[in-house]
């Protein structure tokens, strides 16, 4: 094991709020200011942390720093242990905590003020937060949230889902254009121009096309409020679900069906470890509200 400044010492929350910042930022400088700390501080930091580990975790050998394996599989678990610190010390009394509740994009689709209505209703002492974060599990494993709702398959260690409904696939087309005059569409009609697509923290991927029918061009952009920037502009067409057409009306986007495109499951995600106390209510009254929901 290589020897280093915490060598015999106890790894601090410091160095853990050091490597969580650099894994989010992948650049120290950024992580730096994030943290209000020099350049130098939170290399040596980082590198302490490494030292007592006995594991390098991230890469400092390309232009841009990257997490080893090794710093993918000790995000989840540092960023575990930094929300139970800020959970512990936080003030008030332990069961006022909101419950923090993160999506990326359109949260629980037509269900969502029927859930916030309810918790309120049935728990007004536990505040039950919606926040949207740009990022594929909304917060989760970096500790930003105690419980996502996400769209589509999630390959991230550390999370435990529940499927609760599936929602059917849109084509988002510029509001003016061809597309939007038609009353349904197939995969194939968005293909023979550019596509928008969010990799960040969208669901959609050119692996939605048959291999035989891939879009011509794609446009790729960072979050929600960009894609519906670029399909407006007319600078290419997207694939949603009916819930972002609901909760994201635009003046300069249509949407219209899509015959053959597969579902997307929506999950209620939480971190494979003991977490808020109030989880099992909020998935349990996810389940409720949809039950009542599919009644009427």
């Amino acid at each position: 094991m290589n020897e280093g400044p915490v060598s015999g010492r106890p790894v601090e929350l410091r160095h853990l709020r050091a490597f969580l910042a650099v894994a989010d930022e992948l650049n120290i400088t950024r992580a730096a200011a994030r943290l209000h700390l020099t350049q130098p501080a939170v290399s040596r930091t980082l590198a302490a942390l490494e030292a007592h580990l006995g594991v390098r975790l991230v890469d400092r050998s390309t232009h841009h720093l990257a997490l080893t394996p090794d710093g993918v599989a000790f995000r989840d678990r540092a960023a575990v242990a930094v929300a139970a610190f800020d959970e512990a010390v936080g003030p008030g009394r332990p069961g006022a905590r909101p419950l923090r509740l993160g999506h990326a994009w359109s949260a629980f689709g037509p269900y969502t003020t029927p859930l916030l209505r309810a918790w309120q209703e049935r728990y007004p002492g536990t505040p039950l937060e919606l926040l949207r974060i740009d990022d594929r599990t909304a917060g989760l494993t970096r500790g930003e949230v105690d419980a996502a709702l996400l769209r589509g398959p999630v390959e991230a260690p550390g999370l435990v889902t529940e499927v609760l409904y599936t929602e059917v696939r849109v084509a988002a087309v510029t509001a003016d254009g061809p597309l939007a005059r038609r009353d349904s569409l197939a995969l194939a009609d968005l293909a023979d121009g550019p596509v928008v697509l969010n990799p960040v923290s969208g669901t959609t991927t050119v692996e939605l096309w048959p291999a035989h029918t891939r879009p011509a061009a794609i446009l790729t952009v960072g979050n929600t409020d960009d894609w519906l920037t670029a399909i407006a502009a007319g600078r290419g067409s997207g694939v949603s679900t009916t819930s972002t057409a609901v909760l994201y009306p635009h003046a300069g986007v249509a949407y219209v069906p899509l015959d053959d495109a597969p579902g997307v499951p929506v999950l209620l995600a939480r971190r494979d470890a003991p977490g808020h106390p109030a989880l099992p209510r909020l998935a349990a009254l996810a389940r409720e509200i949809i039950a009542r929901g599919a009644l009427h």
